[in-house]
């Protein structure tokens, strides 16, 4: 074909348009990605702050819950040390040859031990002498009448006291008199307990600080490997050892952990996370181009969508109106052809004016159809394609050779509708001669492929560029210095939207020719 003709530069101009429409949209989501961004990074900041001002908190406190435990342990080596004393000032006190000066300072470390809890026993296992027991009595739960007041008549109570400092496991062996032996038994003192106690609250406390200060952070609390409490995790993760060990996994990629070491031959770890918050800031400034892009192919959609529907109604009008303005002159000339007859006229010349009237009266047939869903009837496209060939070869210019090939039999046979399917192939003819410049040879090709009906229309014509084969099928464009560029976007919609089938140019070479090719489905 003759190099296309854009007259209106129709084409032309909605591609500059979609340019800029594409370079608006582009910084458009450019300068809200760069402060989106920047906000994003400020908002990420605070968080981050957030985070590290509450881990910097949590070790500020595990640090004074470390030095309250190593207190607490330094008072209990202290009174450790004090009961191992009061241990020797009585044995020394009981062997006979200790010195006067050595006695009386041996009774003064004795009576001095006013906090710590002692009962001694001899190797029959009968009570000797006792010390400070009313706090270890207090746990029994016994009233103030059944222990008041205690003295060694009281055995029942007493061997209570003895089976609980038992139970502790401390007992020193006092050496009184060569081979003879007394046990003591002692247990920490009342305030040790009572430390002991407010140690165990300002742990518990912490433990509930981290997850009440934790807030909207992930937390897992680990005192060696058992979770001890967790802030923001599935009950399930925490059960399974996989899943908890990739969760503290990527705790410590995000953040390192806070170790607590309370000199209880375990260490105490501290895992934390990102809060959600602040992951969902890191894919923010993606969201957001996602959602813009989003957007604007939605408008682009939209816009093709009104823009084809407008195109349909002009496409439609323009059909019944010329539908409409060939009915009056058809029905004048079937009436002077009747005149003709009446005259006596060459019946020869009425026919082939009948052929011509027929041949309008079909056209105007198309155009009616325009808009509205024709009727598809199954046909054998060959035996159909035959008569529009042999009806259109006397039509063609005698330098134009039109041949049919293919197969004809039921494995080509398809819904269509003729009028506007012969249209179709008349518009590719037609387009033919014209790139042949009325000499050459058009070949109708019809095959069967995959079940479906394949016809492919061929001429031996100047071709079309590989960068146009696409427009050839919008309308306005056309190669012809008077054509309007109509048929072949009028071809495609018929193919496309009236037969479901489909149409394009399957070949081109310059000045070797064009094979146009469609396909139509195939009931079975």
């Amino acid at each position: 074909m003759n190099e296309l003709v854009n007259k209106s530069n129709i084409y032309s101009r909605k591609s500059l348009l979609k340019r800029i429409l594409v370079i608006a949209a582009l910084i458009i989501v450019g300068v809200s990605f760069f402060y989106s961004s920047r906000l994003v990074r400020q908002l990420s900041k605070e968080e981050k702050k957030k985070v590290e001002l509450w881990a910097g908190a949590i070790e500020g406190r595990a640090g004074r819950l470390v030095r309250a435990q190593n207190l607490f342990q330094e008072l209990a080596k202290v009174e450790e040390g004090k009961i191992k004393l009061w241990a020797k000032a009585t044995e020394s006190f009981s062997k006979s040859n200790t010195s006067f000066g050595g006695s009386n300072l041996a009774v003064d470390i004795i009576e001095d031990n006013t906090t710590i809890p002692i009962i001694i026993i001899n190797e029959q296992g009968e009570i000797n002498s006792f010390r400070n027991v009313m706090g270890v009595i207090d746990t029994l739960g016994m009233s103030k009448q059944e222990i008041q007041p205690v003295k060694k008549e009281n055995k029942r109570i007493l061997d209570s006291v003895l089976v609980i400092m038992k139970a502790s496991g401390k007992r020193i062996d006092i050496n009184y008199f060569e081979n003879e032996f007394l046990y003591m038994y002692y247990k920490d003192s009342r305030i040790l307990d009572e430390l002991r106690d407010m140690f165990n609250d300002i742990h518990a406390g912490f433990v509930e600080d981290i997850i009440s200060m934790a807030s909207s952070t992930p937390v897992i609390y680990l005192r060696g490997d058992s979770v001890i409490a967790s802030n923001l995790m599935k009950p399930e993760i925490l059960a399974d050892s996989v899943m908890l060990q990739s969760a503290l996994d990527g705790m410590r990629s995000e953040n390192d952990p806070i170790l607590v070491d309370l000199d209880e031959g375990v260490i105490n770890s501290i895992y934390y996370g990102d809060s959600d918050l602040l992951k969902t800031l890191k894919y923010y400034s993606i969201v957001q181009i996602g959602v813009v892009m989003l957007f604007v192919l939605i408008g682009y959609w939209l816009f093709s969508i009104f823009r084809r529907s407008e195109q349909n109604n002009v496409w439609v009008g323009m059909a019944k109106e010329t539908a409409h303005q060939l009915g009056t002159p058809l029905s004048s000339l079937m009436g002077w052809m009747d005149v003709m007859r009446m005259k006596n006229v060459d019946e020869s010349m009425i026919v082939e004016m009948e052929k011509d009237v027929e041949r309008l009266n079909m056209i105007t047939d198309r155009f009616s159809k325009i808009g509205a869903k024709p009727h598809l009837e199954e046909k054998n496209v060959y035996q159909s394609l035959e008569q529009f060939v042999t009806y259109f070869r006397t039509r063609t210019p005698k330098k134009v050779v039109l041949e049919l090939e293919g197969m004809n039999n039921e494995h080509v046979v398809s819904p269509i509708n003729e009028p506007l399917f012969h249209w179709v192939i008349e518009n590719l003819v037609k387009n033919g001669i014209d790139a042949m410049e009325g000499k050459g040879k058009i070949t109708i090709t019809v095959q069967c492929e995959a079940e479906k009906t394949v016809v492919e229309v061929t001429d031996t014509g100047k071709g079309i560029p590989y960068n146009k084969r696409k427009e050839v099928f919008q309308p306005g464009v056309t190669s012809k210095a008077r054509g309007w560029g109509l048929g072949l976007s009028l071809s495609k919609r018929i193919v496309k939207e009236y037969h479901n089938g489909k149409i394009w140019v399957k070949h081109s070479e310059q000045d070797k020719g064009t094979t146009f090719r469609i396909e139509l489905k195939q009931n079975h």
